[in-house]
């Protein structure tokens, strides 16, 4: 299938999808030492890449040095944070997958059936207005084919003018112009 299914169903509630701030917030709560850790190393990064700028602005090359050699160990720190924390979170996130392929398994299904359940209900609709139509097609053809006698014809239209039919504008104007004389 190259597009999903059409469906009334697409703006409800529980087949909303996860936003990407949602995500991040969801993930921050799952794995929280991975980010606050990465970003520890990061700000120590930044750190030491502040304070070899000052030294090299100084002329203190010895404090350069070892600030750029903390700026290497920082960030070697937000490496194997990062690392380490996909390695211990590993078995965590695959089953995460596992439980979202499931999930959005199981709301491709319920979308599939709710959207079949809404083309029983409008196939039922189609056949129960046929049907009513096919009805008054037979009642009108029924009624068609009764003799009317003229008099009565008469009698009606001239009793009842308000279930005259008029079959144009131009036959009402007539019709009120031929009252008048």
């Amino acid at each position: 299938m190259s597009e999903p299914l059409p469906s009334s169903f697409d703006g409800h509630e529980q087949f909303q999808e996860e936003t990407p701030l949602q995500k991040f917030g969801r993930r921050f709560k799952e794995e929280p030492w991975v980010p606050a850790v990465g970003l520890l190393g990061c700000a120590a990064t930044c750190y030491a890449l502040w304070r070899a700028y000052r030294s090299m602005k100084a002329g203190d090359s010895v404090e350069m040095n070892r600030m750029f050699r903390a700026r290497i160990y920082a960030q070697g720190l937000t490496l194997l944070t990062v690392v380490a924390g996909g390695l211990y979170y590993r078995t965590e996130r695959t089953q995460r997958r596992e439980f979202e392929q499931a999930l959005e398994l199981r709301k491709g299904q319920e979308k599939r059936d709710a959207w079949l359940r809404e083309l029983e209900i409008r196939d039922k609709e189609d056949k129960e207005w046929r049907e009513r139509h096919a009805a008054i097609e037979a009642a009108a053809k029924q009624a068609g084919n009764k003799p009317v006698l003229a008099e009565q014809d008469a009698a009606r239209s001239a009793l009842e003018p308000s279930e005259q039919k008029y079959y144009g504008v131009l036959d009402a104007v007539r019709d009120l112009v031929s009252r008048r004389e």
